[in-house]
């Protein structure tokens, strides 16, 4: 089949059915729900009410819309940058090419920062998300404690142009201070009660065999952690030792096979109550201490 969709079909359930099929044969995962997604985002309806519209005859243009989604899926895109939004702990969030696709396993770095009881008895918490990226951290930590006073710091001006934007459709805008650069933006020794981030923590030589969704549609140097993978985790603990106050806390999203290191690096950088902790899946996915 040359095209996802035949240009005569117009019965939802047919379009569904021809681009699901489409996919599958060129081995995207979940076919029919990517296409159920794409359906429901042009639709403007929740994916559930699909089953009730599965007659629904489309006009040509949402026949055209839905195709070219399907093509893009096909061609290895990522399902998110295609529908251009994403839920990150029910806030939906605007996702492109800019920055890295918001993922289950940082929602629960999200939890471990809320779940910090030390950090939330101080009355307004200075925290920073540095590396934001789409602002996913950030901005769920704003939402969930507008007490807070957060900054974002980003090093590349695209994907910290798209945190502005998705602070501002989450409306906390006022809440998040922004700037360009690294590490903990050139904070106050002293200053911070929490350094939250997601960094870079990928071999560089890991980077070809990551799924082509990843490889080649997310931004690399949001993915290259240098030869060792630790690249920016060294930066981002050295800086949060001096950034963090007495009793503040440095809380990392890292590799699975880095636990060891990570924790060594945190040890050496004076942090103690040092946490090596796994995602839902079972695997080590965060790193956290205290400074003292």
């Amino acid at each position: 089949m040359d095209k996802p969709i035949p240009a005569e079909a117009r019965r939802l359930e047919s379009l569904l059915s021809a681009g699901a099929a489409w996919l599958s044969a060129r081995g995207v995962d979940d076919a029919r729900l990517a296409c159920e997604l794409l359906a429901a985002r042009l639709l403007d309806i929740p994916r559930l009410e699909l089953t009730l519209d599965r007659d629904r005859v489309l006009p040509p243009r949402l026949v055209a819309a839905l195709r070219r989604g399907v093509m893009r899926l096909g061609a290895g895109e990522p399902l998110q940058y295609v529908l251009g939004e994403w839920d990150f702990r029910g806030h939906t969030l605007k996702v492109d090419r800019r920055a890295l696709v918001p993922r289950p396993e940082t929602e629960q770095l999200v939890q471990w920062a809320l779940d910090t009881d030390s950090l939330w008895q101080t009355p307004a918490p200075y925290i920073c998300d540095t590396g934001t990226g789409s602002g996913c951290i950030v901005i769920s930590l704003a939402i969930e404690r507008p007490r807070g006073r957060y900054l974002a710091v980003e090093r590349d001006p695209d994907a910290l142009s798209l945190a502005r934007e998705n602070a501002a459709l989450c409306g906390v805008s006022e809440r998040i201070s922004f700037r360009l650069g690294e590490g903990c933006g050139h904070t106050a020794p002293g200053s911070l009660d929490a350094v939250v981030s997601n960094p870079p923590y990928i071999r560089s030589a890991a980077l070809a065999s990551l799924s082509r969704q990843i490889r080649e549609h997310e931004p690399r140097q949001a993915l290259d952690g240098g030869e060792d993978g630790l690249l920016v985790l060294r930066d981002v603990i050295h800086d949060s030792a001096m950034a963090l106050r007495a009793g503040g806390w440095c809380l990392l999203e890292i590799g699975d096979d880095q636990g060891d290191e990570v924790r060594a690096l945190l040890e050496m950088a004076g942090f103690t109550e040092v946490t090596i902790r796994r995602d839902l899946a079972g695997k080590v996915r965060f790193a956290g201490g205290r400074a003292c």
